[in-house]
């Protein structure tokens, strides 16, 4: 096979779409009648929000291509205008069947199981008193309405705002006609309200776009509101920061005002809005008629996930887990002892994130630890773990943070946690410009006799105790020497980058990791041509570098078995003959979010196991500090293995197989069903539909 073959475009898929069929695999969950009502309508909001980040991001990157005539085109030689028709054509599609879940399915069951959205219509005339008096007290007073005429242009509308375009009929204040104007709501006021005891039964919910439809008429005194639309644009959301950035905080926060209003991507509008108007609408955003979207419901479905936190039925929700702490402590025993002993391995959300913050309040507690190194890239509001490093600070110790500021969507809460750790008296880097800080190390050095021990913490996830129960990740503890100076290598790097010694066991982006990932595909491809044991296991969220996906052409070509779990993107196309015969490409889609990478190498019968902070994407490669590093010791190579190899290649219920055409179909068993998933958290694994 000549390599000129392997950069023919129809061997790559398009990785917007992918993304998009991602979206449409998480959908699936939504209308999955096994799983759990409540759960169902969490997942058609988890559905909903990604495919908002989607537009966010990726097609507003795709827009800018096409408004720019930019011809370079990716692997899959599609240009940007091609890829955006598509995207509409299954977004329109994807939109319409999520209102139609929501319509036909969801709200009624729920209806059914007592919990109720009540419209206008249902409410009683005690309900229509009580949210009378709500709207007067708590909404009428900070909204703003604006009369649409000369003097009074169209308003700008934040960024997935919720708005009304209301039509009025009769004279303003100044006896000019009045035609239509804009209602904003303000986004700190919650969408779903649930009606009081007094005035209804137990979950019993009322929109807020319900109310103010309903009490529109008394923001506009002597006219008379004939109808109101409620609609939502959704913009660009992408940040530049310049790379000459003298100050990263600054132009971060600089650009973060923008992101409200940057260019309009997508409308989300009623779908009983008049023609006429909606073309007004979409012409004011500059958008196409492919680029408005009709709701017949809530302009913002993931608003609806709050319902899930407001009531309380568990029956109504999947079968609660209760991660284990792993390790037995014993009274003399430190967490330092038993890393000493052995490497520890968990596997979030099975295994407790609390080990971890008995590791670094040890840390902050012991006074033969001198140093602790941290990187930070989500943490989330209230984190323990930043607590913790403020209180190692104050008591003396040398804690250096990496806060990663421009991690996506989280910049603002990142820089107020640099800020805290800073006026704590913590050194605090924010990476290298251009490059984002995407690996998940901690680095404690502990005071023991005449010497210094590193015990390391090295991660596939975030130090986030709310995604460790939601997200699949694992967590390695050692005192491993070699990586214990990789480590505090990587560190120093990033803080001074300066050049640094090769590293001993750790790879790292964007340096080495890229050409390590290719050289073990090659060694596997030279084995097979040798008769000798070869295979490739790799799971991952995404797949799209295209050398990575050329070089596992080549593997297949010589006849590596190749196994390939992708939780989202993936562009190589898999089952095409004489190209990627040997290679097969899986999904899974389950509770919770397929977030570990890992990676395993037959290596001629001495399989080697990898874990990593980084997926084979373009920007994990190339634009990202990240690391991939191995697993030692026998036992914990066979577990990881196991876990996350033999087992999810078994599921034959949340698993997916994706296709020569680029779509996925479910594997559903009708009998004997086994989910990775819940043979990790411990549940029944074998039953009938």
């Amino acid at each position: 096979m000549k390599g000129t073959r392997l950069n023919d475009p129809k061997l790559f898929f398009n990785r917007e779409l992918s993304q998009l069929e991602f979206i449409r695999r998480v959908f699936a969950q939504a209308e999955d009648t096994h799983v759990s009502l409540l759960e169902r309508l969490k997942f058609l909001c988890i559905s909903s929000e990604i495919l908002d980040e989607f537009f966010e991001i990726r097609v507003a990157g795709l827009r800018q291509q096409d408004l720019y005539k930019v011809s370079k085109t990716g692997p899959d030689g599609l240009k940007a205008e091609e890829v955006l028709a598509v995207i509409s054509d299954r977004a329109h599609e994807l939109i319409q069947k999520q209102y139609d879940l929501l319509n036909g399915e969801i709200i009624p069951e729920l209806s059914t199981s007592g919990i109720d959205f009540l419209s206008e219509g249902d409410w009683t005339e005690k309900q229509r008193r009580w949210l009378r008096t709500y709207f007067n007290r708590e909404l009428k007073p900070i909204i703003t309405p604006l009369g649409l005429d000369p003097a009074h242009p169209f308003p700008e509308i934040l960024n997935k705002a919720l708005a009304f375009i209301v039509t009025l009929e009769g004279k303003d204040a100044f006896g000019r006609n009045a035609d239509k104007a804009i209602v904003q709501a303000p986004r700190f006021l919650p969408r779903i309200i649930e009606l009081p005891p007094s005035v209804a039964g137990p979950n019993q919910f009322v929109l807020l776009t319900s109310i103010i439809a309903a009490f529109a008429s008394s923001l506009f005194p002597g006219m008379k509101v004939k109808e109101s639309y409620q609609f939502r644009v959704t913009r660009n959301s992408d940040l530049f920061i310049e790379e000459e950035a003298g100050d990263l905080l600054e132009a971060l926060e600089g650009e973060l005002s923008s992101r409200s209003y940057g260019d309009a991507v997508r409308l989300e509008i009623a779908s009983n809005c008049p023609a006429d108007l909606v073309i007004f609408m979409a012409s004011h955003f500059d958008l196409t008629m492919q680029e408005v979207y009709l709701c017949e419901g809530p302009v913002n479905l993931t608003r609806l996930a709050s319902v899930y936190g407001l009531v309380e039925r568990e029956e109504l929700k999947f079968q609660s887990l209760v991660p284990v702490m792993p390790v037995i402590f014993e009274e003399e025993q430190t967490v330092f002892d038993q890393i000493t002993e052995k490497d520890i391995l968990l596997h979030y959300p099975f295994d407790s994130f609390d080990f971890y913050l008995a590791f670094l309040k040890q840390a902050t507690e012991d006074p033969k630890v001198v140093s602790i190194r941290h990187t930070l890239y989500r943490t989330g509001s209230d984190s323990t773990v930043v607590d913790l490093l403020i209180t190692a600070a104050k008591k003396g110790k040398e804690v250096f943070v990496v806060i990663e500021l421009r991690a996506r969507f989280d910049e603002e809460a990142n820089i107020e946690v640099a800020s805290k750790l800073q006026e704590a008296g913590v050194q605090v880097v924010y990476g290298v410009v251009g490059y984002k800080t995407h690996a998940k190390m901690c680095m404690v050095v502990r005071k023991e006799g005449r010497t210094l021990r590193r015990y390391v913490h090295l991660g596939t996830g975030n130090y986030h105790a709310g995604t460790s129960r939601l997200y699949t990740d694992y967590s390695y503890f050692t005192s491993d020497r070699d990586i214990g100076e990789d480590v505090h290598k990587l560190f120093q790097r990033i803080a001074t980058m300066s050049k640094q010694a090769k590293l001993k066991k750790i790879e790292h982006a964007p340096f080495t990791l890229h050409p390590k990932v290719l050289s073990l595909i090659e060694r596997e491809a030279s084995n097979a041509k040798k008769g000798k044991p070869a295979a490739i296991y790799a799971k991952m969220n995404a797949l799209t570098e295209p050398e990575v996906i050329k070089a596992l052409y080549r593997a297949s070509i010589a006849g590596v078995k190749i196994e390939l779990i992708v939780r989202g993107i993936c562009c190589l196309k898999p089952g095409v003959k004489g190209v990627s015969d040997n290679i097969r490409v899986r999904s899974i889609v389950g509770r919770f979010l397929e977030h570990t990478r890992v990676f395993c190498f037959e290596n001629g019968g001495a399989r080697e196991v990898y874990l990593s902070s980084a997926d084979w994407m373009d920007r994990n490669f190339f634009t990202r500090v990240e690391i991939l590093f191995p697993v030692l010791g026998q036992g914990l190579k066979e577990r990881v293995f196991a876990e996350t190899i033999d087992n999810y290649l078994k599921d034959n219920s949340e698993s997916w197989m994706l296709q020569k055409n680029g779509r996925y179909n479910q594997r559903q068993a009708k009998k004997n069903v086994y989910s990775a998933q819940a043979k990790l958290s411990g549940y029944e694994l074998v039953s009938e539909f």
